[in-house]
């Protein structure tokens, strides 16, 4: 395998199946962690996939949350991949960076597949500050050719049930928003029937963050899309290889380390034949 850290315009990495001349090629993105997804790309890498992780907020130049983010931060990161020798490029997004990869895929034809794992079928406001350094009033979490995509606001009435210092669910927060926002959602709404891009939706119907499975279903009734769901898994997927991240001390993800691992395990010839085809 080969490695590299991406400087200058971007902060990322890079892994390479060792033999070279793959053909297939997959940007990894993390979720609202911000993290560079080193661990996954390597996975890739040991399958034959070259694989990039970037940040893409949180860095020079860009929003220090999820607010407003531009989408050719995407599309721009897919070049990485054609330039190393890619034909076949991917998109694989986790959560809100499922959002995103879904809606580039609507808007631009720069990958030939997205994976979405744990995925929402709208649009939704920021998550953090912009630009500006201001989280309020909410704004899109995206914007397309310098304007801000329609979004689904948060309902400014939503506690936590939990006691203090537990880890929280912001399901309900999700749940009570689409219906106090329920005129906001058609708008809101992805339009993966707009996309060309071949499309595998992974879910778990534990999920405590948001109600991925139903919006996976949501997506996937709107055009052909490969489905694959466990009722047990939680909001996060474990593929196999890979070992299953500590528990959140600040959220509760749902499910069980086994069922995400089981999920990842069924999603994962998916992944490669839509990666790789």
């Amino acid at each position: 395998m080969v490695e590299d850290e991406l400087t200058g315009p971007w902060e990322g990495f890079v892994a390479e199946p060792a033999a070279g001349g793959s053909r297939a090629g997959v940007l990894v993105l993390s979720g609202s962690s911000g993290r560079i997804e080193r661990e996954r790309c390597r996975l890739f890498a040991r399958a034959g996939v070259i694989a990039v992780s970037v940040r893409w907020f949180g860095g020079p130049g860009q929003p220090p949350g999820i607010c407003e983010v531009p989408l050719e931060t995407f599309v721009a990161a897919t070049e990485l991949l054609r330039q190393r020798g890619a034909r076949r490029v991917s998109i694989l997004g986790l959560s809100k960076s499922a959002e995103a990869a879904l809606l580039v895929s609507t808007l631009s034809g720069c990958a030939d597949a997205v994976i979405a794992l744990a995925p929402s079928s709208v649009t939704w406001a920021n998550v953090g500050p912009g630009m500006d350094g201001r989280d309020r009033p909410y704004r899109s979490s995206w914007t397309w050719q310098g304007r801000p995509l329609p979004f689904v606001p948060y309902a400014e009435s939503w506690t936590p049930k939990e006691p203090e210092g537990e880890p929280v669910s912001v399901l309900d927060w999700y749940e009570r928003s689409l219906v106090v926002y329920a005129d906001r959602v058609p708008a809101a709404g992805i339009p993966v029937e707009k996309g060309d891009a071949e499309l595998v939706l992974v879910a778990g119907g534990a999920d405590r963050m948001w109600p991925s499975l139903r919006f996976a279903r949501e997506l996937a009734a709107r055009r052909e899309a490969v489905l694959v769901a466990r009722d047990d898994a939680g909001h996060r997927i474990v593929f196999p290889g890979e070992v299953a991240p500590p528990p959140s001390t600040q959220f509760d993800h749902g499910g069980t380390p086994e069922a995400a691992a089981k999920l990842g395990a069924a999603a994962w010839p998916y992944v490669m034949e839509a990666v790789s085809r």
